[in-house]
């Protein structure tokens, strides 16, 4: 939350630079797929506004993943500008825009003493491999096309809803073993590749992930 207050500030002062010879101003909180955020708008005319955010937040779970046990964390993280325009006497816009991207699947292997692994189709024992660990990151700039609702009341409050997708481009992931430098040669030898297999199998996995959907919904003040 800290990381969205301090984007979210940034973002909110450089508008306000603006703001003299603004239509309209507002700053509002926002809640969906890509975390919670918090959003700063400014309207140079009636047709058209530019949007500057920041969203940020952690989902925990635990699964298999390429066959092997992992306790999970999605971190999401990033912040935008998008340009949004609307149609005359209606709630509805089109919005395009970009992102910094900084959202993360995070895998790290269950601890079970006495386990093996089987990985890349070889089994390992637990005492060898120490445990796996693995990063899918995507670009770092990523597109964001979208249309949205806005509902207002007396032109001071409001209601936001966004529906679109974030193209996160194809995914990175890595994948490591924290015994591998202490193993055996001869572990070494198996475990390098196998490593490899395994990671390739995950990126599989995760490549869905490139088309991000986004669903959120926000509360917005105008001035």
């Amino acid at each position: 939350m800290r990381r969205i207050m301090e984007k979210s500030a940034l973002a909110a002062l450089a508008l306000m630079l603006y703001g003299t010879a603004a239509a309209d101003f507002g700053v509002g909180v926002k809640a969906g797929t890509l975390g919670i955020g918090a959003e700063a708008r400014w309207s140079p005319l009636p047709w058209l506004d530019f949007r500057f955010g920041a969203n940020s937040y952690d989902y925990d779970e635990s699964g298999a993943q390429a066959g092997i046990n992992y306790d999970a964390t999605l971190a999401l993280d990033n912040y935008y500008a998008t340009g949004n325009f609307r149609f005359p006497l209606s709630p509805f816009r089109v919005t395009a825009g970009a992102f910094s991207n900084g959202n993360e699947f995070r895998l790290i292997s269950q601890d079970v003493p006495g386990s093996s692994f089987n990985i890349g189709g070889t089994t390992f024992s637990a005492e060898d491999v120490g445990s796996l660990q693995s990063v899918t990151s995507f670009d770092g700039t990523s597109p964001y096309l979208g249309i949205g609702y806005d509902f207002e009341l007396f032109g001071k409050v409001g209601l936001n809803l966004d529906l679109g997708v974030l193209w996160q481009g194809e995914p990175q992931v890595t994948l490591d073993a924290t015994g591998l430098a202490t193993a055996p040669s001869a572990v070494q030898a198996e475990l390098l590749p196998a490593l490899e297999a395994e990671r390739v199998e995950l990126e599989d996995e995760v490549s869905n992930f490139k088309a991000w959907p986004v669903i959120s919904l926000g509360f917005v003040y105008n001035f």
